[in-house]
């Protein structure tokens, strides 16, 4: 692939989409796919905003622009009724297949939503806004409000607050969309971070405007009251707070001494930098990976070919497929090269007696480090005879010691190291609890985790880890304070290029990196200047 020339940020809205549900409109999300010789693979996806047909989605999706290369994109919008991140049993509305040239040289371009290509959806168009990306600035913002008036019948208002920027055409564009607060008039909403690029183009003196909204659950929301501002206004909230009458256009009409519907005040308002994944590798940060591969009883006999460790005459299987497919990409940014590789789940030489949950691939507990990912291959090839499978599949023991590691990077209080732990399992965990509980806890270290699931198995346990939402909690209902853990299965990607399983398995790393040093309020470390010759 050719240098990036630029990033591209595109923001979608549609307008009369199919309706799937009944006794009410689609949960409306957008996903955005990029074709890479005959896989789909997927680079970002919007909110899910419920019960519209014509839904606005703030979150905005970006991609890497190449002026010399063909992106064929495809931006498909699915009704979503239930917490997994995989679509496939959510309803497709509809989609577009076109090039990112062909965003960028219109800039805004509308089009109707086809079932498949060439196929229209029969209702429903789909409008795509493209603008470059050229400041990592953001403005962090924290607001309240108090006095709103009263919406509902049998309770208070439900306030929401929604972003506008001023388009080129004068039209309002939603830049971003705050968390309801329930039945509260005196709302405060959380603090937020939104790039300034996506907030006012990097103005700081374009208009903006704020509706206040009371949330219905039937999409019916009521407007509170509306104002105008711009960035450089907002600044003035440091150190002392800036109020702004919250006006009803209708009040504003008909009521003489109308005052306003509530006052929002902005309590902080601070422009940061938003360092990239590129700012913190460049700067020397390490990223350390290590493996650990599933030998549970479930797997089957390797000696079998129906086995998922079975070795095929080319010297491969499933999991040695994924594991060059990742490990690959992944070893160029760590310079020693040497990484940790594990089992679990098998009984060990000499006495095969219990299940270990969390051995050495290369049976040194010492030392489990292996040269290269083909020292892994050759660790995994060496043991595969020597192991009889056996079981539970427990996966908390490697994460929690994986963590362990992480642990200690954290201690050294900057960007210096961060780690990834890829699982490649067959199937469903049995210590579930446990598992996620070592997730929550890690989702405060510098480390992600990668499960790629080998082999035929329902994987719907994988997915609730996947917390794309924000959704998984402990046994004791502690939240992850960010999303680890990424989840692929390896069939959808069988029959696809090498490089297609590495990109969608690697997709979040580097805003999971950023996320954490992010957290901890750590900048990338100074890079180090070229040694003289």
């Amino acid at each position: 692939m050719a240098d990036c020339v630029t990033k591209v940020e595109l923001s979608v809205s549609c307008t009369d989409l199919l309706d799937k549900d009944v006794g009410s409109k689609s949960d409306p999300l957008c996903v955005l796919l990029q074709k890479s010789g005959d896989q789909w693979t997927e680079l970002c996806r919007t909110e899910r905003i419920k019960n519209t047909e014509s839904p606005s989605f703030s979150e905005r999706l970006r991609v890497d622009y190449h002026f010399e290369t063909v992106q064929d994109l495809k931006l498909g919008v699915y009704d979503i009724d239930n917490s997994s991140s995989d679509l496939g049993d959510d309803d497709y509305l509809g989609g577009v297949e076109l090039t990112l040239g062909q965003i960028v040289s219109s800039k805004t371009l509308t089009r109707p939503l086809q079932l498949k290509k060439g196929k229209p959806a029969g209702k429903g168009s789909i409008t795509i806004t493209a603008e470059e990306i050229k400041d990592n600035r953001a403005i962090v913002l924290e607001l309240e409000a108090r006095k709103l008036d009263k919406k509902d019948t049998f309770g208070k208002s439900d306030p929401f607050l929604e972003f506008f920027k001023q388009g080129d055409d004068g039209k309002w564009q939603l830049v971003h969309r705050t968390e309801v607060v329930k039945n509260n008039l005196n709302p405060s909403w959380k603090k937020f971070t939104i790039p300034l690029h996506t907030f006012c183009s990097g103005d700081l003196e374009k208009p903006l405007k704020v509706d206040c909204s009371d949330y219905d659950s039937d999409g019916s929301h009521d407007l509170i009251g509306s104002f105008t501002t711009k960035v450089s206004e907002l600044q003035k909230a440091d150190g002392s707070a800036v109020e702004f009458d919250c006006l009803h256009p209708e009040k504003l009409k008909k009521k003489k001494n109308y005052k306003n519907s509530g006052v929002v005040c902005v309590k902080s308002c601070k422009m940061v930098t938003q360092h990239t994944f590129l700012d913190f590798v460049m700067g020397g940060c390490q990223i350390n990976f290590t493996v650990a591969v599933d030998f549970t009883g479930s797997n089957g006999d390797p000696r079998s070919p129906n086995s998922l460790h079975y070795m095929s005459p080319d010297g491969l299987n499933q999991y040695l497929s994924a594991l060059w497919s990742v490990g690959q990409v992944i070893q160029d940014y760590d310079t020693d090269k040497f990484f940790p590789a594990f089992g679990f789940g098998a009984k060990l030489p000499p006495d095969y007696q219990a299940a270990h949950h969390e051995f050495a691939l290369n049976f040194n507990p010492a030392n489990p480090h292996c040269q290269g990912i083909e020292g892994i291959v050759e660790a995994y090839r060496m043991a595969l005879p020597q192991l009889r499978l056996s079981g539970p599949t427990n996966f908390s023991p490697i994460l929690n010691h994986v963590a362990g590691m992480a642990s200690s990077a954290a201690q050294a209080d900057s960007a210096s190291q961060y780690c990834v732990l890829l699982i490649l399992t067959d199937g469903e965990i049995t210590d579930f609890d446990q598992t996620r509980d070592a997730i929550v806890r890690a989702s405060r270290l510098p480390l992600s985790v990668i499960i790629v699931g080998v082999g035929p198995a329902d994987f719907k346990a994988m997915e609730l880890l996947d917390g794309d939402d924000g959704v998984l909690r402990s046994t004791v209902g502690e939240a992850v304070a960010r999303d680890i853990v990424q989840f692929v299965p390896f069939r959808q990607f069988q029959d696809a290029p090498v490089a297609a399983l590495a990109k969608s398995v690697l997709a979040e790393v580097p805003n999971q990196l950023v996320s954490y040093f992010k957290m901890r309020g750590f900048e990338p470390l100074k890079q180090k200047p070229a040694a003289k010759s």
